[in-house]
This record gives C-alpha cells, structure tokens and sequence, in this order.
C-alpha cells in the first residue's frame, strides 16, 4: 500500500532495511539463545545516524517525528523485535527530556543520545505496573540536591543504558501529585543495578532491576517541576505507543512472510501447501490485519506529528490493535508452519514469544482499553 512517505522516511525505512537483514538476520537466533545485548548492532544503528531521529537539528540530530521513527522500529522488528526495542527505549527515556526538560537538560543529554547513547525510562514497581501511580521511590530534596532510594523493575535497557529518566515521590502525602521526574546518569553513586531478568521473549534485550540507595541527584536534573511526574509520565507514554504498535506491526509482517515463504516450499499432498484453500485463507487473513494494523499506527503516528494537543485515545489504540493483531499472526503462522513452526530453527516461534510483550508493556492491554472508553466517555457521544 501506498503511504505517501517523504523521502527522508524511505532512506530511513531502506537503511533500516538493509541493517536487519545484512547485521541482525544472522546473529538473531544466537542473540536470542544466549539472551545477549546487541551492542555492535546498537553500534551500527548509532554510526548509520539512526539515534538521531527524533532528536532537534540544534541538539545534533535529524529533526524527524514519530512516523519516522516508527517507520525504522517497524523494520528492525520484521527481523528482530529484541533488538527493535532495545533500540526504541532509548526514545522512551529520551521523550521526557525532549518534551518537558529545561534548556540546560537538553544540550547537555539529547546530543549524547544523537550520538549513539543509549538511554531508558525508569517508571515499573514491584508494587507499580499498570498501576503507574502507586510507585514508592522516593527522592528527598537536600541541599545538595535530591537523595533517591527505591527499587525499578523490568527496565529496558537496565545495566546498558547511560542515561535514565526515573520516577520518583518528592512528596508522598499527595499520591501520584508527588511524583517527579529526574535524569539520573548510570555511575552515580548509590545507583546500582539488580537481577537481570531472564524473558519468555524479546531475550536479546536487557530487562533489569535498577536500585536506589542514597542515590545523590543534582538539583539541576530535576525535570520540569516537582509534582509533574505523573504528567510527564502520561504524555511520554502517548508518545511512546505509536512505536510499540510498530514494534508489533514488524513482528506481524516477519512472521506473515515466514509463513508464505514456507508454505510455498513445503508439499503437502503432493503440492504445495500454499495452494490449499484453507492455508490461502489463513495467510489472506494474516495480511489484512497487518496491513490494517500498519495503516493505524502510521495515521496515529502521523497525527503525532501534526502538533496535536491530545492523542492519548488513539495512541492507546494503536498499541491495543497493532499488538493483538501479532499475538494472532504470529499464532497463525506457527500454526501455518505445523510443527516446524514450533521448532527453533524456524523463525516464527520466536516471533510468537516476541508479540506476546506488546500486550503487556507501555499500558496492558485491558487498561488501555479502559482509557479509550474513558475517553469515548468524555466525548459525550460526539466526535471532535
């Protein structure tokens, strides 16, 4: 399908291409059985000036939006989400930098990430998931500055990352109005990292435990304001999703193109498997979820970048659609493959391990869609 994309996003889309298929197809499977950190990958994204797509011309970067960037998550994750992730977290710890960090922040931190640094988003609990709001780190001011002690979990990008944007209580008397965002740089004192976890899927990435014990945080890398932290946290968020649906959008296409290729190959009663009604069928039905899948992500994507002022509705609805629909490809093409899909050495049960996490991370799917029908709720019944 046509998508009208500029030729800026092409060369993105082509080099991302490119990328996945000559660097990260033939390390993918290793990757993913030693649960290894891509850092030559992450090496090449960052030499080929991909890190520089969201980030402003006058901090060092290329000035694109988040169609761009989710044109080159899409094409990572065809290949590989593991490393599409570890690669699109660093948007994510970024964004709260980007949209709301002073002056000062952003000329010293967003030319490091244009560089190649990578960065993460330090919001998930032990007792904080989808409920963002009942975090416990908390960060006491002094006159040195702020002292954080808590705990992280399920951090992407723990122990790899150099920049983090943390969540913390500068006031745990009002709840989710206490919270405040804070850049902490990884060799801090006091700031250490825990138990790497050990994953169903997205295995080459890190997910990892950061830890907080008299963490001493300089005044200056106070985001924003106290008190702005669940805000910050709600907006970086809306941000975030398009990316993840393109995440899922990726696996999608991967996985339907796994499938057709073999099924084109295999014979089955003496042809082959593709020619069958009920396999045509199958495959016709994963193709035009994806590519309703894609077509919403891009139009949200590119509702982003058009300046609107709110977009937490359909941002939400990208990530719930886009990731429900790999859960589903990906199944349908393990299924397809019969029982070779089910093996390692066919690409799909990976990519069936990797869809799983988009329905669960950035917002679970059963509260987003609790917010779009908060949000059709506010409407009253009438679309603006």
């Amino acid at each position: 399908m046509e998508y009208f994309l500029t030729e800026q996003q092409k060369t993105l889309k082509s080099l991302a291409r490119r990328i996945a298929e000559e660097r990260v197809l033939p390390v993918r499977a290793e990757l993913d059985e030693k649960e290894e950190f891509p850092h030559a990958i992450m090496k090449d994204l960052a030499d080929s000036d991909l890190f520089r797509i969201i980030i402003p011309e006058k901090y060092d970067g290329l000035g694109g939006g988040s169609l761009d960037l989710c044109l080159v998550v899409e094409e990572l994750s065809r290949v590989c989400s593991a490393i599409a992730v570890s690669y699109a977290a660093t948007a994510l710890g970024a964004y709260a930098i980007l949209l709301y960090g002073s002056e000062e922040q952003k000329k010293k931190y967003l030319p490091q990430i244009a560089g190649g640094k990578l960065a993460a988003f330090g919001l998930t609990e032990p007792t904080a998931g989808s409920d963002a709001s009942n975090i416990k780190t908390t960060a006491q001011k002094t006159a040195e500055g702020y002292v954080l002690n808590g705990t992280k979990q399920f951090i992407t990008n723990g122990g790899e990352a150099d920049i983090y944007t943390i969540i913390a209580l500068t006031d745990k008397t009002k709840g989710a109005r206490g919270a405040s965002a804070f850049i902490v740089e990884k060799g801090t004192p006091g700031f250490t990292f825990g138990k790497k976890e050990k994953k169903m899927g997205i295995r080459a990435s890190s997910t990892r435990e950061l830890i907080f014990r008299n963490c001493l945080v300089p005044a200056e890398n106070l985001v924003s304001r106290e008190g702005m932290g669940f805000i910050i946290v709600m907006r970086v968020l809306d941000y975030s999703r398009p990316g993840i649906g393109a995440q899922a959008v990726g696996i999608a296409q991967g996985a339907l193109e796994a499938a057709v290729d073999y099924t084109r190959q295999r014979i089955q009663f003496g042809r082959p498997l593709i020619s069958l009604p009920v396999v045509q069928y199958k495959l016709a039905e994963m193709a035009l979820q994806t590519e309703a899948a894609r077509a919403l992500v891009y139009a949200v994507a590119k509702t982003v970048d058009s300046g609107a002022k709110s977009f937490t509705e359909e941002a939400a609805m990208a990530k719930v659609f886009a990731s429900d629909v790999a859960m589903k490809v990906t199944t349908d093409a393990v299924q397809a493959c019969g029982g070779a899909g089910y093996m390692r050495d066919y690409p799909v049960e990976k990519m069936m391990r990797d869809a799983k996490i988009t329905q669960i991370y950035e917002g679970s799917n059963e509260v987003l869609r609790n917010a779009i029908a908060i949000e059709l709720r506010k409407r009253k019944g009438k679309r603006e």
